[in-house]
């Protein structure tokens, strides 16, 4: 947010989007978990896009947003006054928090015709680099700046892979939040920065568990430092032999861990903490 260099990795999970026209003029709006279970409907007036019905009504001014921005970008999106049957549905469970409001901005942008990042910026705070890899085939590098927003695909692929695991924290955190609270907290930003951009650059390049390991705490050390907060391996996993490195809003939904034990033994040590989903390297990223 503040023009760090970042190293996005999209996940192999998404969400998919199915428009249908039908004979209306609504748009009825239905979405499913990763179980086929339908979590939200409502049903959305084409002359305001406010839900004359709806499940839940914050999730409904949200939706309302996204789609009046995507017509301020594309006038001629949704002009027609014809009714849509859309169905999202999800490949994770919403609550981990793994891109469920990034990968809808930029499905409705796809729908719309405009450029995903462009929407982005019509409708949230945040620096985009999460709906960048809900396109992408491959990592990323990312920078956002005050004049723009610069991303290229990049070959990321660790030998040492095997090593890294994601863990579920069992709480999601609010973006929103975390965004808020760093404007507020950073000390140094503009020093900060460079010293980010340095720890991505080496990661990207770092060509052994160890070298990556220490990248991980000097990220952390430097962001616990910089946004005054407890490290979350402190805070949660003190007595754990591998490194971890918090991921998203600082603390919360996932972790990235490090072991040079097997897959059961670090699985297990996690379960024994309490957090049941610990997923491999290849299991989650593409």
């Amino acid at each position: 947010m503040d023009g760090a260099l970042a190293l996005a990795v999209p996940t192999k999970k998404g969400q998919h989007l199915q428009v249908k026209n039908y004979n209306g003029s609504d748009i009825i709006w239905k979405s499913y978990d990763v179980n086929g279970d339908e979590w939200f409907k409502s049903k959305i007036s084409l002359f305001d896009f406010s839900a004359v019905e709806t499940t839940d009504e914050e999730k409904s001014k949200y939706l309302k947003k996204l789609l009046k921005s995507a017509v301020r970008i594309n006038s001629e999106f949704l002009s027609k006054w014809k009714g849509f049957k859309v169905e999202s549905r999800l490949e994770f469970p919403k609550e981990w928090g793994l891109g469920s409001s990034s990968t809808l901005t930029h499905l409705v942008a796809e729908w719309a015709d405009i450029h995903p990042i462009e929407l982005h910026f019509q409708v949230s705070d945040g620096s985009g680099y999460d709906v960048a890899c809900a396109g992408a085939e491959s990592a990323l590098l990312y920078r956002v700046t005050d004049e723009s927003v610069a991303y290229e695909p990049v070959s990321f692929d660790p030998s040492f892979s095997q090593s890294l695991y994601f863990i579920y924290l069992n709480e999601k955190t609010s973006s929103d939040d975390a965004i808020r609270y760093y404007f507020k907290k950073a000390k140094g930003r503009k020093q900060f920065c460079k010293d980010i951009t340095a720890i991505t650059e080496k990661m990207f390049d770092a060509s052994s568990l160890a070298a990556f390991a220490k990248l991980m705490e000097e990220h952390e050390d430097l962001v616990a430092k910089t946004l005054d907060l407890e490290k979350v391996k402190d805070r949660l996993f003190g007595d754990y032999w591998g490194s971890i490195k918090s991921l998203g809003a600082w603390g919360g939904d996932f972790v990235l861990a490090t072991s040079d034990k097997s897959a059961t033994e670090t699985s297990q040590y996690f379960k024994d903490k309490g957090y049941d989903t610990c997923i491999p390297y290849a299991e989650m990223i593409g």
